[in-house]
This record gives structure tokens, C-alpha cells and sequence, in this order.
């Protein structure tokens, strides 16, 4: 049986501008790089308070990354949305959606990095 999540793992073509947003824009720790047996580039990050790794690939032999609209995203808490909006936007990488505030009373919004792929951007509701 399956005991924890350990990693999720995206497939890019620019690896350096990928990290680049990862670390710069999001604020992730890069915790550690490899290069697998098979010669995939490797680079993994981690959220403050979060023990799941996300791996950012660049293995050419693949062929072209293809992202298809609303496949797939990555979901992270943020203490002040408007604040990470003008962080972003200076950094090149303005919100693609949002903010909206959702029946919970959290604020919800979305940025997309490198490559296409849509990162959610959540501040929890008021306590």
C-alpha cells in the first residue's frame, strides 16, 4: 500500500527559466539537482511546510512538452494574495486569473509558469 506522496514531477524544455520561477516568483527552496540513468536533468524544489518535492525534468528525448489547457496544476497557500500579485508581476509573471473569493471565503487566483503549466494560488479565509 501506498504510504506517503513523495514528489510530482513536470517535464520542461527551459530548465534555467523554469527554476528561475520556481525559486524567484514562488519563493521554493531548491533542495536538491541529479542527472537520472537515463539522462533526464533533475531538479527538485520544496514549499515551505510542505515535505512533498516538486521535480522539474528536462529530458529532450521525451520529444516536445506539450501542455494541454486545464491538465493539470499545483495548489499553494499564500499569507497575502495581493502581495504575491505585485511580487509576480514585477518578476514578469503577472496572475493569469483571479483574485476571486470562493464561497469559503478564501481568495483564489492562478499564475502560469514556464512552459504552460497553471500554479493556484490560495489565502485562506479569515479566522
Amino acid at each position: 500500500m501506498v504510504k506517503k506522496l513523495l514528489h510530482t514531477r513536470y517535464r520542461v524544455t527551459d530548465l534555467e527559466k523554469t527554476i528561475t520561477f520556481y525559486r524567484d516568483v514562488l519563493g521554493l527552496e531548491e533542495v536538491r539537482r541529479s542527472e537520472s540513468g537515463r539522462g533526464s536533468k533533475l531538479v527538485f524544489f520544496k514549499a515551505p511546510g510542505s515535505e512533498e518535492l516538486i521535480e522539474i525534468c528536462k529530458y529532450d528525448a521525451s520529444g516536445p512538452v506539450q501542455v494541454g489547457p486545464d491538465l493539470t496544476h499545483l495548489a499553494f497557500e499564500v499569507e497575502d494574495i495581493s502581495a504575491f500579485a505585485q511580487h509576480s508581476a514585477a518578476l514578469g509573471y503577472p496572475l493569469s486569473d483571479g483574485p476571486h473569493r470562493s464561497s469559503n471565503g478564501s481568495v483564489i487566483a492562478f499564475i502560469d509558469a514556464p512552459e504552460g503549466y497553471e500554479v493556484e494560488l490560495i489565502q485562506p479565509a479569515a479566522s
